[in-house]
């Protein structure tokens, strides 16, 4: 597989591009992403198979389960980033392994309907966090180490819509490809 083909299969909505300036409909729009996000990657879901969940999105990627608990592990971790930037002055936030942790057992699970209730309540938390910050909380910061720079909350709001949009894509591609990226064709 060429290279500009296996780079749409990885962005399949390209990559995130900041806004030089972020309007308050571009914040609405991010924060309705980010609250339904649960409900629609339920409904991307709802009734696969093992065969289903075990589908890659791309040869050699995550399968629709490790995506969709990549997806908690992701949004935990930017909970605790907003908490953090809100309590702290620009904290250095930890970065993780998420190829790593899409290894571990948990996101093995071809049980998805724990990690689906978790994406509910941790969303509900994030909008509630979000939703309620003020122009001077959408201005703080946390210092990203691995991409060594600084990242507003509201920045950081953009970034997970996209995130959101991003794997429900690459839900959908790996469903659109009926199983073609496996290891082992169906």
């Amino acid at each position: 597989m060429d290279e500009k083909t296996l780079y749409k299969l990885k962005y399949p909505i390209g990559e995130f591009e900041k806004p030089s300036s972020i309007t308050t409909t571009q914040r609405e729009m991010w924060i309705n992403s980010i609250q339904s996000f649960p409900e629609r990657i339920k409904q991307l879901t709802d009734g696969l198979s093992i065969v289903q969940l075990n589908w890659p999105y791309r040869p050699d990627g995550w399968t629709i389960k490790q995506v969709v608990h990549h997806c908690a592990d992701s949004h935990m971790n930017s909970l605790m980033r907003f908490k953090l930037a809100l309590t702290e002055d620009s904290p250095e936030i930890r970065p993780y392994h998420e190829d790593r942790w899409a290894e571990l057992i948990d996101s093995q699970d071809d049980d998805l309907s724990y990690t689906l209730m978790l994406l509910e309540g941790l969303h509900y938390r994030l909008v509630s966090v979000i939703k309620n910050l003020s122009k001077t909380d959408l201005q703080r910061e946390f210092v990203h180490p691995e991409h060594g720079k600084r990242f507003t909350l509201e920045e950081t709001i953009g970034t997970y819509a996209w995130h959101s949009e991003h794997h429900l894509a690459h839900i959908q591609q790996a469903l659109d490809a009926g199983g073609k990226f496996s290891p082992v064709n169906p």
